[in-house]
């Protein structure tokens, strides 16, 4: 028997990284919104590394903070390390990653939304999710307590039917031991919804005090500490080292000796697994001639032992791990905590989604994060607070937010996600987003932080740093272009200390720093009138007059882009009627149903030519029209 036990506008399920920037981006729009999760213990948990950003990853943290998110500075509050990585590469690809205290993390995430005005919290397990003529109407708990609500965000991350597989051994578990969600997935099912089922993996967990550090590599922290949030100031704190070890031969020669007791290679593991964060097992067997590979030493926290092995994710019988980590230089005495383990869980297919993040088929019904066919706690979050921003707008009547991917790698993650589906756990690279030198991560704010504030999620305090920000850059650029440089000798000489060529014309200081040998700060003595500026605002100046060609090539691209984008297509296209379509572009169209020309360029199966086709058809259609309404 169940009750009404509470009307909500928005109803998360689930409270990992997705479903708290769902819940905390709706509630600070103003929509009553309820938190529903497991266990309380596990809201932000970090079952697998505990860090934050990294490769691309680090782009959408600043991403999700620029929106107005809380991921950025929940790190920043909570980082036992910090660094600036890929910074031999050029800007459009250097990502900020921060060791985290799982436990702090989780600890400030869990107090942030008991907080939270407009959100209610609540250790329940939602095992149905009713809904009437194609429209959410509420969810039924285990505890038979049922919530009314305008909107759900599905953020179950990997707890539907979850399966923990070590060796032979499996059992039905969520991830850390938590308990899984084994009733939401046959509601789901009855919806009409398509499950599919990924899986995913951890290392194991060793003690410190049996590490020996000595053979391995200190990898410190970087000296200046970056932070991840635009509202965080500077930053000092005393760091923890991580380290660096590699795998020997003998480690290849016991997984080997026993890859026939390996899940992955008996069919035990049915599920579909990240081909970009492989485990250890697969990485030997796949690479056989590569002699070694890296294992990072990283802390979980500092009032803990627990080092987390990075680099040897592995659902090997327990035995055969102990033998394996113990081959590794550094670990010969390792004393292991917590085993390796693979997970499998329940997902949607996310070709069922629109751009918001709504289903299709089902009004006020989102989906996010892992749920989704994604990897990782930042894809997860990036997602979660566009659900959160689209449930808010939705029970607002206001039009969703939809980022392109010349707006964000939010945007290109999204767009990857429902137009071109996954056949396995997503993970965001800077490879996928076209528009890269655009799509810094230095410049999230100058992108996305506009958007925030529109839809109400940027609060005037941000705001007003922002524009603040934003003026200090502008104003700057535009003082250097105008101040002009002479060749006098005092010049010269400076150029010359400075391994510059000396100039014979006068010439802008904007100009003068495009020189790959020079950089604002370097030519400080040629300027008598600098202000007092920021690292970031001085960085910013740095990229913005170093790559200016190559930035408005991509401004180029971006504008014959948005052509295609704002060619909408009507809803109720009918592709059956469209002549000259092939069969798999009118199956592919007719599932997918894109709501633009740019969108249906990118589904697989889509050719240039049956964009052509359709190009001309909607021409066609849109003189008829004009005609009839003459």
């Amino acid at each position: 028997m169940k009750y009404l036990s509470g009307e909500y506008d928005v109803i998360v399920i689930g409270a990992g990284h997705s479903g708290c920037e769902a819940a905390l981006a709706a509630s600070r729009m103003g929509c009553k919104t309820l938190i529903c999760t497991i266990n309380l213990d596990s809201i932000g948990l970090m079952p697998c590394n505990p860090n934050v950003g990294g490769t691309a990853k680090g782009h959408l943290v600043r991403e999700i903070d620029a929106l107005g998110g809380e991921m950025g500075v929940n790190i920043d509050h909570t980082f036992l390390q910090s660094r600036m990585l890929n910074t031999s590469k050029g800007p459009a690809v250097h990502s900020l990653r921060a060791q985290a205290d799982k436990r702090r993390y989780s600890e400030r995430m869990k107090h942030v939304i008991e907080l939270q005005e407009n959100l209610d919290l609540r250790q329940v397990e939602v095992v149905d999710i009713d809904v009437e003529d194609g429209r959410v109407k509420g969810v039924t708990t285990n505890l038979g307590t049922y919530y009314s609500t305008k909107a759900v965000v599905l953020a179950t991350g990997t707890y539907l039917k979850g399966r923990v597989i070590i060796g032979d051994i499996s059992y039905s578990s969520g991830p850390s031991g938590l308990f899984p969600a084994n009733k939401l997935s046959g509601s789901l099912e009855k919806l009409g919804i398509q499950l599919r089922r990924f899986k995913t993996g951890t290392p194991a967990r060793i003690n410190r005090r049996s590490v020996d550090f000595s053979k391995m590599i200190e990898q410190p922290g970087d000296e200046k500490i970056v932070p991840f949030s635009f509202m965080s100031g500077k930053l000092d704190r005393d760091q923890i080292p991580c380290y660096l070890t590699y795998t020997s031969c003998d480690t290849a020669e016991i997984i080997r000796e026993n890859i026939n007791r390996s899940p992955l290679y008996s069919g035990t593991i049915v599920g579909i697994g990240p081909r970009y964060c492989p485990s250890i097992e697969d990485k030997i067997m796949r690479f056989p001639d590569k002699e070694r590979h890296q294992v990072f030493i990283e802390p979980e926290g500092e009032s803990t032992e627990e080092l987390y092995v990075g680099g040897m994710s592995s659902s090997l019988p327990v035995d055969v791990q102990m033998k394996m980590y113990r081959s590794v230089p550094g670990l010969e005495n390792a004393e292991i905590l917590r085993y390796g383990y693979a997970i499998e869980y329940d997902c949607i297919d996310p070709l069922q989604l629109k751009l918001s993040l709504e289903f299709k088929n089902i009004s006020g019904l989102f989906s996010a994060g892992q749920s989704n066919g994604s990897s990782g706690y930042e894809e997860a979050a990036a997602q979660g607070i566009i659900a959160g921003i689209n449930s808010a707008q939705l029970c607002k009547g206001e039009e969703a937010l939809i980022l392109k991917r010349s707006d964000g790698y939010i945007g290109v993650l999204i767009d990857d996600l429902v137009t071109k589906g996954t056949n396995e756990p997503y993970r965001m690279m800077t490879s996928r987003a076209e528009y890269r030198l655009l799509l810094r991560q230095d410049n999230a704010d100058l992108r996305l932080t506009e958007l925030g504030y529109k839809v109400g999620l940027v609060t005037e305090e941000r705001y007003k740093k922002f524009l603040k920000r934003k003026a200090s850059i502008e104003n700057e650029l535009e003082r250097i272009k105008k101040l002009q440089i002479t060749g006098k000798d005092e010049v010269n000489e400076i150029l010359k200390k400075l391994n510059s060529s000396e100039i014979k014309k006068p010439i802008s200081l904007y100009e003068l720093i495009k020189r790959p040998e020079l950089n604002y700060e370097m030519v400080a003595a040629l300027d008598n009138n600098r202000p007092q500026l920021s690292d970031d605002v001085i960085e910013e100046i740095n990229i913005v007059s170093k790559y200016e060609g190559y930035i408005e090539k991509q401004l180029e691209q971006v504008s014959q882009f948005k052509k295609f984008e704002v060619k909408l297509i009507p809803k109720d296209i009918n592709y059956e009627n469209v002549r000259g379509l092939r069969i798999e572009a009118i199956q592919k169209l007719s599932k997918i149903r894109p709501m633009s020309i740019g969108q249906a360029s990118r589904i697989s199966g889509v050719s240039p030519a049956d964009v052509s086709v359709l190009l001309i058809y909607l021409e066609h259609e849109y003189r008829n029209d004009r005609t009839i309404d003459k």
